[in-house]
């Protein structure tokens, strides 16, 4: 059976997050079902030049043909008849990185307004795996309430933060560390980066 994971992405700050989580399960030989919101095509022109004009292209040149290959398939978040809007398609779960908290929200409350949030919706009930990178600080009451609301039904909440004993020396590094972490939550093995009490050897 090929593996497969639904990956979202929005429009909160951290489109490298989701590129490299992307290009690290397809390296690993899983199956990347992609949604991204209008707003994270705005974050992916913003933060890495992506020619959000020109979408297929634009993906086509950062996951190096894997969509034609039929191991990328990208779904536009409008089309809520696509595979990943029903709980009969199999995949194994779904991450989104980076969440709005705007996306959050609506997964909180229930409001498949949406493929990204509709996706979403059909994980919790089916109680698949559901991974959500939240990207926003301060953080206010609100969106503390709706973190600790998804926490309770299952919902893993892994904020985009930084960590400094594994010796960040690039950009990458950083990325690459959180990307591991949530590799480690979707139980998929890597070498993204060095582990605490773990020798450079």
């Amino acid at each position: 059976m090929v593996r497969r994971w639904v990956v979202g992405m929005t429009g909160a700050s951290g489109a490298p997050y989701g590129v490299k989580l992307c290009k690290e399960l397809l390296a690993a030989g899983i199956h990347v079902h992609l949604v991204i919101s209008d707003a994270g095509w705005r974050v992916l022109k913003e933060e890495l030049g992506w020619d959000a004009a020109r979408r297929q292209d634009a993906l086509a040149a950062a996951f190096e043909g894997a969509a034609e290959e039929g191991r990328l398939t990208y779904h536009p978040l409008n089309d809520i008849g696509a595979s990943i809007a029903s709980g009969s398609f199999l995949a194994e779960g779904m991450v989104i990185i980076p969440c709005s908290m705007g996306s959050l929200s609506a997964i909180a409350g229930g409001a498949s307004t949406n493929l990204l949030t509709r996706a979403a919706d059909v994980m919790l009930k089916e109680g698949r795996p559901l991974l959500l990178v939240p990207r926003e600080t301060p953080l206010s009451a609100i969106h503390l309430e709706n973190m600790l609301k998804l926490a309770r039904l299952g919902v893993r909440i892994i904020p985009a933060m930084p960590a400094f004993y594994n010796g960040p020396q690039t950009v990458e590094d950083i990325v690459g560390f959180l990307v591991g972490k949530v590799m480690d939550s979707m139980g998929i093995a890597h070498n993204l980066f060095r582990r605490w009490g773990e020798s450079d050897e």
